[in-house]
Order: structure tokens, then sequence, then C-alpha cells
């Protein structure tokens, strides 16, 4: 064992006395007292006042915590001395501080904020119609809404994080999702199965006002065309001049349709059947793909970038159409297998390797100019991961089709934000990967070969890293080929597993082309429900979603939307524009959170939102306006960038517009209610008092 691994196997040693000590003490603090219980979980000295003033309760515990506090400082000032980092405390102590958010602080809202109470019917069984409305086993449901909510935002955004350092990203995905993005999940989860699984635009409309609903459903629309843009220039990225990855992504397709085939008319309910038939025949494009470049189909399957863009198009607009049964839902049940099992591989892959970070903690580039994301560390990292630590499109899901299949109130707690807690697992499996390479290589690849010979920097171990996986790799921006390089080094590592590079990163590009084509699909048919729904008020026939022509031509001008933008911009442009969006819409779904809350009488519990709502919403504020004034309006001084440049501008602008009139009509409403001019609503009250 080198030094370096018996560093690595310290630092977690160091790691165990302190979490043992302080769950002991929280477990104390928590059995005197409710509250005490809270301000020892948040408050950095408030467990040390516990202590003191609980001192013959509290000793044991409190002494073995400060003895782990002491071994820990210890460790990590020797690392720091000596430049060393490795993954294996870092997941270690993720998975600790979810395990303690979850244990404590979802119970907390659960029982006192939420008054989750089984003694409720929920609308799956008040109003079950076997189609939309249908109670559903708990991890069953938890499956379909992890596979939901979790596209490639936890897998991108913490790779193009990386650029300022590993430490941001991961303190963001570790700390922002425990008290913002499982809290957001939950809160809007509960809150639409107490109001029969109504939208968040719809609850934005009865909680706060009719104009707060219509522009939560614009503000909506537009997160969906930038996150489908976002995330398909990550596909675009990673597959052009591709042959072999190219081939095993158009394969998932017909094996999808197959399952559906599968399991709706062929073998009518053997799920299980279908999904062992479908990974098996996955893991087998994967092996066969490795021949395709040399083949006759290497011409075929090596598509530029403007041929990848239109060809997910067409397969975006294809899937919106179709029945859900034939692609939608098997594609779901492919999806949920792989990103269960390949994090879950991960996840056990970096404990057996820990590899050491190659990334420092922080780079050159916390002050801004940075080669990826432009911008300061300060607010840039907060919407370059705009998803893993919290998700406005995770409101659309948990109040679409998961509270209408939710068959106990007291399941929202695992399904919303147990599932998000695992999310976040993702995005830092995701940072690990790519923080384990050189950063020298991570630029090479994340940043155009002509920008990167501008930053002075020699690659390490890129040309042996192009030689095993069989492809160049270098100026693939996006953050997907840098995660499946980082993906491949790890699995590649394991006993048994060298010279396998290839297949793994394969592997790894058909893993998160399977996230985010999930996305793609669902996203454009969310996008297109909704687009009938607004010119159904100008054209009757265009809402109805069974008639034709509506459906084709709604369906026509979301992909058109999307596909404009990959066409025409960068990552750079386009996942700023993304993570402002998305944030905004959390923002959003934090108001009326807190609305509804208020609305309650349950006012004293309105901090749990306020506090994430008054971050997200000013920093992604800021954001917005940095990404208008710093990056979209000089592009408008290049004459064929202008038009582009004039409409983010313009589109980012209306959405921040948008989330301050959401904010403005939910503060005034909640004026009104504490000052006794609006009346309570029952909604999240106990069934019984």
């Amino acid at each position: 064992m080198s030094q370096f691994q018996l560093l690595g196997a310290v630092a977690i040693l160091t790691l165990l006395p302190y979490f043992i000590g302080y769950i002991w003490l929280l477990s104390v603090a928590f059995r005197k007292d409710t509250w005490w219980g809270l301000a020892c979980l948040f408050l950095p000295f408030a467990i040390f006042f516990f202590a003191l003033k609980h001192w013959s309760d509290a000793k044991e515990s409190f002494i073995v915590m400060c003895g782990g506090i002491v071994i820990v400082i210890v460790n990590a000032f020797i690392m720091t001395i000596i430049g060393y980092y490795n993954a294996l405390p870092i997941i270690i102590g993720a998975l600790a501080v979810y395990a303690i958010a979850y244990r404590y602080y979802s119970a907390f809202i659960a029982a006192k904020v939420l008054a989750l109470d089984d003694s409720r019917v929920t609308p799956a069984h008040r109003l079950n119609d076997g189609q939309n409305y249908v109670p559903t086993n708990k991890w069953v449901l938890f499956g379909h809404h992890f596979a939901a909510i979790t596209g490639a935002g936890p897998l991108i955004g913490p790779v193009l994080a990386a650029q300022f350092g590993f430490l941001p990203g991961l303190i963001w995905l570790v700390v922002g999702v425990c008290i913002g993005g499982a809290v957001h999940d939950f809160i809007i989860l509960a809150s639409s199965i107490r109001r029969d699984g109504k939208s968040l635009a719809e609850m934005a409309r009865t909680e706060i006002s009719s104009v707060t609903g219509i522009v939560a459903a614009i503000a909506i629309l537009f997160i969906i065309v930038m996150a489908l843009a976002g995330l398909g220039l990550a596909v675009v990225n990673a597959l052009h001049d591709s042959s072999w990855g190219t081939f095993t992504i158009a394969m998932t397709i017909p094996i999808a349709l197959f399952m559906g085939l599968y399991m709706y008319r062929f073998r009518i309910g053997k799920i299980a059947e279908a999904s062992a038939i479908g990974v098996m025949l996955l893991i087998i494009t994967v092996i066969v793909g490795r021949f395709i470049p040399e083949s006759f189909l290497g011409p075929a399957f090596t598509l530029s970038k403007n041929q990848i863009t239109f060809s997910i198009a067409v397969y975006g607009f294809i899937a919106s159409i179709l029945p859900v049964w034939m692609l939608l839902c098997p594609r779901d049940y492919l999806s949920s297998y792989m990103k269960i099992g390949t994090i879950a591989f991960l996840v056990l892959g970096i404990i057996i390797v820990h590899p050491d970070l190659k990334m420092p903690a922080f780079t050159e580039f916390v002050a801004g100019g940075g080669p990826i994301v432009p911008g300061k560390l300060y607010p840039f990292v907060f919407i370059t991961i705009a998803c893993g630590a919290i998700s406005g499109f995770h409101a659309l899901i948990g109040s679409g089709t998961t509270p209408k299949m939710i068959d106990k109130e007291t399941h929202a707690r695992p399904i919303a934000y147990g599932a998000m807690l695992i999310e976040s697992l993702v995005g830092v499996t995701a940072l690990i990967a790519s923080a384990s390479l050189f950063p020298a290589d991570y630029f090479a690849i994340n940043v155009p070969v002509e920008k990167f010979s501008q930053l002075g920097l020699s690659v390490v171990n890129l040309p042996e890293l192009e030689r095993q996986v069989g492809e160049t790799v270098a100026g693939r921006t996006g953050g997907a080929v840098s995660l499946a390089v980082g993906m491949a080094q790890i699995f590649t590592a394991l006993p048994g597993m060298k010279g396998l590079m290839a297949y793994w990163y394969h592997f790894a590009i058909m893993f998160e082309a399977l996230f985010i084509l999930t996305t793609i699909d669902t996203g454009t048919r969310v996008a297109r429900f909704l687009v009938q729904e607004s010119l159904g008020k100008f054209y009757k026939p265009l809402e109805r979603t069974d008639w034709m022509p509506g459906t084709v031509l709604s369906s026509a001008l979301v992909c058109v939307a999307w596909a404009y933008f990959i066409f025409t911009g960068n990552i750079s442009q386009i996942w700023p524009m993304f993570g402002v969006a998305n944030q905004l819409l959390a923002a959003i779904a934090l108001a009326v959170g807190t609305t509804m809350i208020i609305n309650a009488g349950r006012v004293r519990y309105a901090w749990v939102t306020i506090v994430p709502l008054t971050f997200v919403g000013t920093t992604t504020l800021v954001a917005g306006w940095k990404n208008i004034t710093d990056n979209f309006l000089p592009m408008t001084k290049i004459p064929d960038k202008a038009f582009t440049g004039y409409l983010d501008a313009t589109l980012t602008a209306i959405i921040m517009v948008c989330a301050v009139i959401v904010f403005a009509n939910a503060i005034w409403r909640w004026y009104q209610v504490l000052s006794g001019k609006r009346g309570l609503s029952a909604e999240l009250a106990p069934a019984v008092e």
C-alpha cells in the first residue's frame, strides 16, 4: 500500500468517530426537544450549548464527537500540506450527511410542517380511474419518480462546475440538497397530493393569484425548452463523428419499442421479463458497437454535429406523438435500471478504487475568466449545477404524475426527499469521476481545441486515454465525454477490468445519453401539452391532445425551438441560460410552497422554504443579470451572433421578470393572510387535529 492509499484509509477512519459522536448527540437532542434537535442540526454552535446545558445526558456523545473533530482537523491539515485529496472520505462523508438529513430533517418536515397522515385518502384512491390516478407500490413509484426527475443535469452540471475546483460544487451538492432541493421536492409533492394532484401552475393560481398561475406557466415552458437545448447539446458533442457511440444510442430506440410491444401486446404485464431482455440487449449493443467503425455501417453512423442535432430533434418529435406505452414507458424502464444500477456500481467502484482527485479544491478560475463557464464562482457555480442540489424541473414531476399515483401520504417522504438525495449522490459521483482526471486533460476535453491552446496547459495522460477509448476526445465540450472518461477510468481500475477502457467509455456514453433522451422525449411531450393549452385559447381543437393535427403542430414548434438553440449556440452560452431558468423555476416553486404553508396557518414553519427561497432566488437573479450584461449583450456586437445575443438576453429577462412577478404576488399574499385580510386553507393541516 502506497503512502497516499494509506492516507486515504486513515481519512475514512478519522471520519468515523466524528459521525458516530454527532449522530449520537443529535439523537439525544431530538429526544430532549424537537427545537433543540433542529438547532443542533443546522446551527454550528448550538450543539455545544446543548451539551453544556444537558451535560449529564450528552457527555459521552459530546466527548466522542470532539475527539473526532480533532482527528479530522489534524488529518485534513496534513493532506492540505501535501496536496493530497482522495475520493473515499468524500463519498463516505456525503453518504453520512444524506443519512442524517433523511433521518432527522425529513422526519421533522413530515411530522411538523406537512403533518403527513395516512388516515387521509390520497387522490390515487379517491379518483382512481385506472389510467392517470392509480395507487402504486411505494418502491415501484420511487423508481418511476427517480427516473423522471433524474435527467442528465446532475451528471453534466457538476462536471462543468469542476472548472472552479472540486470543493465548491461538492459543498453545494451536499448541503444544497439537504436544505434546498429535497425540501423543494417534498413540499411540492405533498401539497399536490393534498390538492388532488394539481400542477404547479394551477397551485400558483389558486394559492396566490390568477396572474401568478399564468406567469408560472410561461416560466415552465421556457425552462423546458432551455433544458432540452442544454441537454441535447451534450449529446451532440458526445456523439458527433463517433460511429460506435451513435450506433449504441440508435439501437436503444428499437430495443425500447420492442419492450413496449412485449409488455403491452405480446406478454402483457411481464415487466420483469421485458426489462431483463432490454438490459441484456443494451449490453450486447455496446459490445457489437466496437466493430461498427471498421464495418460497412461505419459511414452511416458517423454523423456531424448538425446531423446529430437534426436526428435527436426528429426523435423528440416522434417520441412526443407516439402513444406513451410504445416508447416513453419502455425507455423509462430501461433508463431506471441503467441509472440505479450504474450509479450503485459507480459508488461501489469509487469506494473500492478510491481514486485520488487530481483537480485542486479551488482553481484560479474562481475569480472569473474560466474557459468553460463564464463568470466568477459566485453566482455561476449555483446555476452551473442546475440539478443535483435543487431543480425546478422536479416541481413539474412532483405536481404531475407522481401525486396521482401515491398510495399513502407518508410515502411522499422517501419518494420525494429520498429520491432527491439519491440524485445528489449522482452529482457527487460525477464530480469525483471528472475531478480524478488531470486538470490539463479535463480542460483539453471540455474546451474547444483552439481555445485550449491559449490556456498554456500541457496534457498529461490524454493521448493514452484516447488510445484506450479508441476515439479522439479532445475538444468534445459539454461535460459528457470527460465524465465518460472519468467513469471508465474508475471501472477499469476494478479487479479483472483492465483493458476494457473502450467498452466502459462507450457504456458510460450510452448511460449518459439514456438520461438525456429520457428527458428529451418526456420534456418535449410536457412542453407540447403546454403549447396546446395556450394555442387552444385561440382555436379550441388545438387543446385536444387526441387531435393529431394539433399534436403534430405543437410538437414541431417545441422541437424547432430547442433545436434552434443547439444549432446556434455552445455550452458556455446555453448551460447558464438553462441554469438560470431552472433555478428560478425552483424559486417560484418554493414561493408557492411557502404560500401554501402560510395559507394553512403554519407560519412558524415557513422558514423551511423561505431560507432556500431567499438564497436561490437572489443568487439566480444575480446570475441572470450577469448573463445578460456580461455574456449575451456583448454577443450583439458580433454581426453573425447579434440575433442570438438579443434573443438570449430577451428570454433570460422574460424569465427573470416572471420570477419577480411571482415573488411580489406571493409576498403580498403572505401579508394578506398574516394581517387577517385573507382566510386560511386546510390542505396542509392534519386530517384530525
